[in-house]
């Protein structure tokens, strides 16, 4: 079921809802435009929008005007700004940039929205910053470079700091990601189709794997399991998404494992159901996967964009309404038609009703 849609003023690239209580209806999407000619420019925005599946509203609160924008994250813990989330910007300047998600007046109005104020910024590096991560603490974040390095930005006292950079391949860096268990690690993918894996204390960071016979082209996506320590998962412009065993690294569990029809260029763990993934396929629109066992099936797919399926997110949070669980919704846009689309997925994502029943029992008792 379609929510609401809207078009953006600029190539749409990311969104991520808000994963922190009293911030869950919060969806930020982000923008990268390219201006051709003999200086060429690269400007972009991030926007807020106010989400209720069930009332079917999408409200943009806030646009910020940027640089372009390559990826976004909030982080996944309040870290130095205590009661607000804050939403992390890697962009074509070469700049990572920190924002605080504040509430405001629109316009001077009486009606409640909320902004974003930029609290800290920090140049990396004279190449683009392609991808971003945070800690599970929130205290430092994992960069991916144009130039195939990975740098490690610390934030204490809105300040940011590099602790750790190196060359980690040779081409563009377009996944980096923490292992959520074993945070000391870090995961990159790049353009050269190499799937490494860091331990960034060292210094220089020493590699703790590296594969590069599986990819058959760049690796897009990396996304470590939050329920199991050993897997993690890789999306590829070759079309396939892959599971695997980081005690085994040589082939992934399942050798094929799925192809979607689409370079795999986000992915998403659902935010409560082990093994369900959300996939952004660029070329192929986005799709629910369900992994099992070491395999992977399609349960639903979603193809209502009309160009590049770059963002994609799952909403959190679990709230009822007289004993009703409140529908949680997928964001998704695409590139060149500027889309942002938000939906309510067909899969069954429902607890169970007598579950739902003490739950909501148990919040009126307290």
């Amino acid at each position: 079921m379609d929510v609401g849609h809207c078009y953006l003023e600029g190539n749409a690239d990311a969104v991520e809802f808000c994963p922190h209580d009293s911030f869950h209806n919060v969806l930020a999407t982000s923008t990268y435009n390219l201006q051709e000619g003999d200086r060429p420019s690269r400007s972009g925005s991030i926007s807020l929008f106010d989400v209720d599946a069930d009332a079917g509203r999408l409200d943009l609160t806030h646009r910020l005007e940027t640089a372009g924008i390559f990826d976004i994250k909030w982080s996944p813990g309040f870290g130095q700004d205590a009661g607000h989330p804050l939403l992390a910007q890697a962009d074509a300047d070469g700049y990572v940039r920190i924002h605080s998600l504040r509430s405001s007046n629109l316009d001077g109005s009486d009606v409640c929205g909320n902004c974003l104020k930029e609290v800290c910024g920090k140049h990396v590096s004279s190449s683009m910053c392609l991808c971003i991560d945070w800690n599970p603490s929130s205290t430092c974040m994992t960069v991916g470079l144009s130039d195939g390095s990975v740098s490690i930005i610390s934030i204490h006292e809105s300040q940011l700091s590099i602790l750790q950079d190196w060359k980690a391949h040779e081409f563009e860096v377009w996944a980096t990601s923490f292992d959520v268990h074993q945070p000391q690690l870090v995961y990159t993918g790049s353009d050269d189709c190499k799937f490494s894996c860091w331990d960034w204390r060292d210094d220089p960071s020493n590699s703790v794997f590296q594969n590069t016979k599986v990819h058959k082209m760049g690796i897009c996506s990396i996304a470590k399991s939050p329920n199991d320590p050993n897997i993690v998962l890789t999306g590829c412009y070759d079309e396939h998404l892959r599971i695997w065993d980081v005690r085994s690294i040589s082939y992934p569990i399942s050798e094929t494992s799925i192809r979607l029809g689409g370079g795999v260029w986000r992915i998403k763990h659902h935010p409560s159901i082990p093994g369900l993934i959300l996939t952004a396929c660029m070329h192929n629109g986005f799709a629910v996967v369900k992994i099992k066992g070491g395999r992977a099936e399609v349960n639903e797919t979603y193809k209502k964009h009309d160009s590049l399926a770059y963002g994609a997110d799952w909403q959190r949070g679990d709230s009822y309404v007289a004993g009703r669980r409140k529908s949680k919704a997928i964001a998704t846009c695409s590139f060149y038609d500027r889309l942002l689309r938000v939906w309510i997925p067909e899969v069954n994502m429902e607890q169970p009703h007598e579950q739902a029943v003490d739950q909501y029992a148990n919040q009126i008792l307290a």
